[in-house]
Parts: structure tokens; sequence; C-alpha cells
């Protein structure tokens, strides 16, 4: 019995039309994969969705950002228009999908992220190469929310701020041993040492950042007061550290090693001793997405703040400053996503339109997610103990 595929389609485009109807906040037109177009909402279309081919009823009920992230990947849907206003639009109307968890994102939350997952899941990013990041990062090679003192701040400038930012918030003193858990390519370590001459560690999963701090590190005749190791948190065995840092890095712990992470870095801290986390929060429960999950960062957990906090105070640490850099993040991945796209013929040389496409994906609906407040990232100063020695005020 022959199969009428042009029957399936149309199930599928009744279906999508419905689905689609009511799930961005702004206006819209939608052009199907046979000509037909639709526009949904009042004035002027926004953007535009192309569907190419049809898209599985099936696969969107079962979990939609993981369908439509695909279907952007190997454009079964293109965009006319700009790809963070669209993904700005699904995230500003709180009855859509990417305001509710699946079933599968919530499977990503109980996986556990032993010490071989861990190094699997961070190289699965981090080692794509230094070359790729040096195409689209700033000259710092720093690959994390900037701090813009000024609307009109080079990334650069920015990123420099941010580093400057965290230190004086960690109170450092000459001769102190600072710890950085993730230090990427190296600038906060290799500045920590130089401008207020700390004895500083810096420690990564990645191979091609161990590589590349070993480098800087050399380059700089910073041997003796710099050390990088290729290295998981939960290796470091009887040393003490006055001052731990980590940025960017608990979001790759996983929900099941939240209160491992914290009990950690207690071991690692003298008496007194001050942490600062500079991480991805969410508001409510703490938060995955099938897709990044997948291609972008696997094993990722976003944790909510009252998660951390509560954390901080079951392992008896004062919590002392907190401070929300949200908006920052937004314009800090709007640069990247830019540079990104400027770097395009670079890119294309060992990169194919897959790849390209998913990471075009995934800086802007970052973007769009941090500028509409779905998602949060803040730095908690807290203590092992009572601190007495610290500023009085943040300035």
């Amino acid at each position: 019995m022959a199969v009428n595929i042009s029957q399936f389609s149309n199930v599928d485009k009744i279906f999508l039309k419905g689905f689609l109807k009511n799930l961005f906040s702004d206006p819209l037109q939608i052009e199907f994969w046979d000509g037909e177009v639709e526009n949904y909402g009042n004035g002027d279309a926004k953007f535009k969705l192309i569907f190419h081919e049809p898209i599985s009823k099936t696969d969107i009920v079962k979990d939609p950002s993981m369908t439509f992230g695909e279907a952007y990947m190997t454009r079964k849907i293109d965009i006319d228009g700009s790809l963070e206003d669209v993904v700005a639009s699904l995230y500003n109307n709180k009855e859509s999908f990417l305001h509710t968890h699946t079933q599968l994102a919530k499977l990503g939350m109980i996986l556990s992220n032993s010490l071989k997952k861990s190094k699997e899941n961070i190289r699965h990013h981090y080692d794509i190469g230094n070359d790729f990041y040096r195409l689209w990062l700033d000259e710092t090679l720093t690959y994390s929310c900037a701090y813009f003192k000024s609307p009109n701040d080079s990334l650069a400038k920015a990123q420099r701020n941010k580093i400057e930012h965290t230190l004086k918030k960690l109170g450092l003193s000459e001769g102190d041993a600072l710890l950085d858990i993730g230090c990427g390519w190296g600038e906060l370590i290799l500045t920590a040492a130089k401008e207020y001459h700390v004895k500083a560690t810096g420690i990564t999963l990645s191979t091609e950042q161990y590589k590349k701090v070993q480098e800087r590190i050399k380059a700089e005749n910073l041997q003796n007061h710099v050390d990088v190791q290729l290295i998981d948190y939960r290796e470091l065995k009887n040393q003490k550290f006055d001052r731990v840092v980590s940025i960017g890095m608990v979001e790759h712990v996983g929900k099941n090693h939240l209160d491992e992470y914290f009990t950690v870095v207690n071991q690692l801290l003298n008496e007194g001793g001050v942490s600062l986390l500079h991480c991805i929060t969410s508001i409510e429960d703490g938060a995955t997405n099938s897709w990044i999950d997948k291609y972008i960062f696997p094993g990722g957990y976003i944790p909510a703040m009252k998660e951390l906090v509560r954390l901080m105070a079951d392992h008896r640490n004062y919590l002392l400053d907190v401070e929300s850099l949200r908006r920052h993040y937004g314009k800090t991945l709007e640069h990247w996503a830019k540079n990104f796209e400027n770097a395009l013929p670079e890119i294309r040389k060992t990169k194919d339109e897959t790849f390209i496409r998913m990471w075009r994906l995934y800086l802007n609906s970052c973007a769009a997610s941090f500028n509409c407040g779905n998602i949060d990232i803040h730095q908690f100063l807290f203590s092992k103990g009572v601190n007495n020695t610290l500023p009085w005020v943040r300035a």
C-alpha cells in the first residue's frame, strides 16, 4: 500500500499552525514548505520563519527545544530577521515551550558527572581548538561574562574590567595563595600574579586551554608565580589556599555534585579564606535544556539562586556579597555573536554549515535568555568562617 506523504505533511502543517499561533510575543510571518504564508499577531511582522520541510508533530510534542534547534541547524527552518529577536519573542511569551521542562530535560538534571564524565563533557566544548575561540573572543581570550562600566566599553576593556572587579572583591594581599577553578585561558591568574603579587594556581580539564596557559606563563616569565594544572578540582589533595575563585565553572558540575563542590572548596580554603563564585543562575528551580545539553554543554545544569545560598549556609559559609551581572552577560553575548559572524570567512575553512548554525543559535539564544531575564548570572562572595579583614564597603 502506497504512503501518501503529502497527507502526513498536511497533518503536520495543521498542527504547526496551531502550535505557532500564540507562541510568540511579537507579530511574525510564517512561510510553509508548500509556499503558503500566514501572518500571526497584530501589526507588521518583526521577523519571518521559513519552513523548508515539514516538522514532525510527534517530535515537537516530545521535545520542542530539541526539535526546533535541530531543524534550524539542518536548515529545515530559516529566519528572515534577527535570530536573537526570535528567541526573545519566545521567552517573552510566558506560555511558550521555553518556559517548560521536557521529560528529557528533567532527566539531564539527575545524571551524574563523574571524574571521567566531567573531563569528557568539558573537552566536548572547550577543546574545539584555541584557533576557533581566538577568532571571536577578545584579545584576552576570556570566555565568560564581561563587566561594562560603560555601554561603550570595548569587549576587551569590559573583560579586563571584570577581572579587576573580581580580584578587588577577593581582597587579595601580597603573598596570598589563589586558586582559580576552571581558569580558562589564564587571564585572571596572570593578572592576579602581576598586579597583586600572589601565588596563583589555575586548573582546567581542557587540554587546549592548559597548553595555552602554559605558553602564556612562559612568555611572561611568571613560572615562579603562576602554575596551571590539567586536573579536576576534586583531585587536588593536601593543598590550602587563601582565596578560591570560580568563573563559569559550577554550571558544569551537575545538580548531584553541587554539595560536593562546596565541600571541596571548604577543604581547600584556609580558615577565614574567601571564595568568589561567578555563575549562571535560574530564578526558580534549576534548569537544563535538552538541545544545549546535547550539542553545547553536555552535563550542564543551571542552579537556582536558592540552591546555592542554601548550600553555602549548610557548609557554614558566610555570604558576604551578591551581585547580578545579567545585563552584562547579554551584552557580552551580543559582542560574541557579532564577532562570530564577522569571522565566518575563517571559520568556514574548518567548520561546516551545521556547526556554524549550531553556534549561531547558541550565542543568540543565550543573549536573548539573559536580556529577557529567563536566566541570570551572579557573583557570590563568601568566607569559610568569620572574616573581619575585608574592606567595609564594596567600593
